[in-house]
């Protein structure tokens, strides 16, 4: 290995997870902090829990439920439509 270009290796870097737990492993930097470990991860629990990082899950279902209120609306626009141009077809016929 070459000489004066790598980083300072540190074989006890404490890790300190957002949930409390601290472990140690090894790394470049001397402590790490984390947002979620294997103590929290639903993977590894077994807990079925969605992880909603900074509102994101929140604004994914106002928009979709906007999305989905929009297509509804257009639908019911699209059938009054039809059937207004289909009574009107049937009446002119009528009156010819």
């Amino acid at each position: 290995m070459k000489e004066k270009i790598h980083p300072k290796y540190f074989p006890e870097a404490k890790v300190v997870c957002a949930c409390g737990n601290t472990f140690v492993t090894g790394s470049t930097r001397k402590e790490l902090r984390v947002e979620i470990c294997s103590k929290c991860h639903p993977f590894y629990t077994g807990e079925k829990r969605m992880m909603d990082a900074a509102g994101r899950v929140e604004r994914f279902r106002k928009r979709y439920a906007a999305t989905t209120k929009a297509k509804e609306e257009k639908a019911g626009r699209e059938a009054k439509a039809k059937e207004k141009k289909a009574a009107a077809e049937e009446a002119a016929p009528a009156a010819g």
